[in-house]
């Protein structure tokens, strides 16, 4: 195909697709699929061979969130049976991040759920930063905290804090359809002052909330704009007892063509495979690994993932390796640029031009209101159907009772 040759050759290049070209990927068949995917595996190759870099979540604060994000089963009011409970201790996290560790993850992500935090919060988080710090040697630390106060991205890098995740989610212009107690120029001001204060900026998306292939190109071009080091592609995972519940419009096939499209338009750029991967691309992971250099080890934030050993089965058995501690996981000139302190590109090429700003995962919120779908004509899949086979595969999804916050082991 003509369009895929131009991208991989854009790519390569570190050069912006156009954006009639990003939908088209998104409209591409299932008959073009391993196409799609064998093309933007070319480009994942030149900037990152075959390393899969893991990452582990650990959840610091979990449930009872202030805010009405509509996917999140943290919200306040969320009939979702998840896990509740307060700050781990310093000692508790460290625990928690040790057993990722040891199953091989190279970055934890320390997430809590609210608004944002006091700066008794980001107290809290410091200490734990330091103790996982002092604890193990090289592992990389990023925080996911919500959105940030003047001066609290500053003081979390200077605890140790290597990254900051704050997703975007989705398009701007479906953003207030989705949340209604903060706005989207609040997310990409907190990614602006994470990267100011020198941290590696982590920003992403959520796919399956009855978005437009529009909206999953303009939030995938407003994330190239903000230039973060890593951007996680989350898939929506459908809890009962969340407005977004009944939300199952997701196919492997479709999960592939969206991981293809972020890879084109962010070439050089650490694509993490984050949320919902088991219960959408199920027997089709290992196929994603051609499109993405990052993955979560284990358990999510509220919902478990597949066994750790199956993760790291299963990308042996892809042809790929996992990135050891010693390796820089961004290309040369992006790794340069973060070491640089560099916060803006002076090239054009958006997210394939520097390292200047892993998500982690979505914050929560609350309420009451009705289930959102913000599909419009343009969508592929229109907002409310289930999966091709007929059957939403509601069995796929299944709330964390393990690890942090709890007395059993973590899945790691």
């Amino acid at each position: 195909m003509d369009l895929l040759n131009t991208l991989v050759d854009k790519g390569l290049r570190r050069e912006l697709p156009t954006r009639e070209e990003a939908l088209a990927v998104l409209a591409t068949s299932d008959d073009e699929l391993l196409d799609v995917v064998a093309a933007a595996g070319k480009v994942r190759r030149q900037w990152f061979g075959r390393r899969v870099k893991l990452n582990y979540l650990v959840n610091l604060k979990s449930g009872l969130c202030p805010e009405d994000c509509s996917y999140c089963s943290q919200r306040l009011g969320s009939k979702a049976g998840i896990l509740k409970y307060t700050w781990l201790k310093p000692e508790e996290a460290s625990r928690a991040a040790a057993a990722g560790v040891a199953g091989g993850a190279k970055r934890v992500c320390l997430v809590a759920s609210g608004r944002g935090p006091t700066d008794r919060d980001v107290d809290r988080v410091t200490r734990t930063i330091e103790t996982i710090k002092e604890e193990n040697e090289g592992i990389e630390v990023c925080a996911c905290l919500g959105l940030l106060s003047d001066g609290q991205a500053d003081r979390l890098r200077t605890a140790g804090a290597d990254a900051y995740n704050h997703n975007l989610n989705t398009s701007e212009e479906t953003y207030g359809a989705i949340t209604t107690t903060h706005t989207y120029a609040d997310r990409v001001e907190t990614v602006q002052q994470a990267q100011a204060a020198g941290l590696s900026a982590c920003s992403g998306l959520i796919a399956g909330m009855g978005e437009s292939d529009k909206d999953l190109v303009d939030v995938v071009f407003a994330l190239r704009d903000l230039d973060p080091d890593s951007v996680p592609v989350n898939f929506l995972i459908p809890f009962e007892g969340t407005p977004l519940a009944k939300e199952w419009n997701l196919t492997p096939q479709r999960c592939l063509r969206i991981l293809a499209m972020v890879r084109f338009v962010c070439p050089d750029v650490e694509v993490r495979l984050a949320g919902g991967r088991e219960v959408h691309l199920r027997s089709m992971q290992p196929l994603a690994l051609h499109l993405v250099n990052s993955i979560f080890l284990g358990d999510y934030l509220t919902s478990e993932g597949q066994a750790g050993q199956a993760d790291l089965d299963m990308i042996a058995d892809a042809g790929f390796e996992v990135e050891g501690a010693g390796t820089t996981t961004l290309p040369r000139h992006r790794a340069d640029a973060l070491a640089d302190g560099c916060g803006t590109s002076a090239e054009p090429a958006g997210c394939g031009s520097h390292g200047g700003g892993g998500g982690c995962g979505p914050c929560g919120g609350h309420g009451e209101q009705e289930p959102v779908a913000v599909a419009d004509a343009d969508a592929d899949v229109p907002a409310g159907r289930t999966e091709a086979n007929g059957a939403p595969r509601t069995d796929l999804v299944a709330v964390r009772r393990r690890g942090a916050g709890t007395d059993l082991a973590p899945n790691a």
